[in-house]
């Protein structure tokens, strides 16, 4: 099932970026701490133009990681065909080192929705995840990594803690997992629960890559703390606390720093991913 042959096979167990083009120049000139890079997969759907040429030369020089947004893995109606049609593609002109998606819903039937929605955690949820990802898995002829949503509420017809609903999906699917420790302290916040105890449930023998982000902080109707992962801020102290605990239990990872609205120039994005070399160098190999 799985016969890609990327050109760099494994992600370093170093920071990454996601790419955007404004930053093309400085990253082909001194990359600085950033090791391997990270694109959203429907922004290189098209025929192709400077954006395909860009990003055939940074995979000459980078590992990529491509990251989908909108196959809506989680859906209750079948994988979107010419979707799958237009990841197969761009997977084999490309042949990143990973693709990733999220364990979200964003469409039915014709519907699409800007957002990534969160799914109950139920035997019938299980099958129809594991089942989707066998579908892309075999489509791509790649191995997946699944990401853990941020989430703003939570389903009483669970049955599975998210951690555990996770670990099923990987064991059935053979899929690998994408650790966001943004999401998690966003959701711990959000839903009233201690984001280590998240960590020490969670599978991090399967983790293949580890997401941060910033996020905004609001109030809910109640007057309660309230947080948006909106990837367009620094990376806060507890973030970055909940990392080195993580790492401290998982050891080295890739580690991706997401930074999609109000992109900052890339100095201030290097900075973080200083941050982020800094948080592994601390840790055994």
């Amino acid at each position: 099932m799985f016969d890609a042959h990327p050109r760099f096979p494994e992600l370093p167990n170093a920071p990454g970026v996601g790419y955007k083009p404004q930053h093309f120049q400085n990253i082909m000139e001194d990359a600085g701490s950033v090791e391997w890079l990270e694109v959203h997969a429907e922004n290189y759907m098209g025929a192709g133009g400077r954006p395909h040429a860009q990003m055939r030369m940074l995979s000459e020089k980078f590992p990529i990681s491509v990251h989908g947004v909108g196959l809506s893995i989680g859906g209750e109606g079948p994988l979107d065909p010419q979707h799958l049609g237009r990841l197969k593609h761009l997977c084999e002109w490309l042949q990143p080192t990973v693709f990733s998606e999220h364990l979200a819903w964003s469409s039915h039937e014709n519907a699409f929705l800007n957002d990534l929605l969160p799914l109950p955690y139920t035997k019938d949820t299980l099958t129809r995840v594991a089942d989707h990802i066998d579908q892309l898995q075999n489509t791509i002829g790649r191995q997946m990594m699944l990401e853990n949503p941020s989430s703003y509420l939570a389903f009483e017809e669970s049955t599975w803690s998210e951690p555990d609903f996770l670990r099923e999906v990987a064991n059935r699917s053979g899929c690998g997992l994408l650790l966001d420790v943004n999401n998690v302290f966003v959701s711990a916040t959000n839903l009233g629960y201690d984001p280590r105890d998240y960590i020490a449930a969670y599978p991090l023998d399967k983790v293949g890559e580890i997401h941060l982000g910033g996020h905004d902080e609001d109030e809910d109707e109640h007057g309660a703390t309230l947080l948006i992962d909106s990837h367009g801020k620094p990376v806060v102290d507890p973030v970055w606390a909940l990392l080195d605990h993580t790492l401290a239990l998982s050891g080295p990872r890739a580690i991706l720093i997401e930074w999609d609205n109000d992109v900052p120039d890339w100095a201030e994005l290097e900075s973080e991913a200083a941050r982020a070399a800094n948080a592994l160098s601390q840790v055994p190999a």
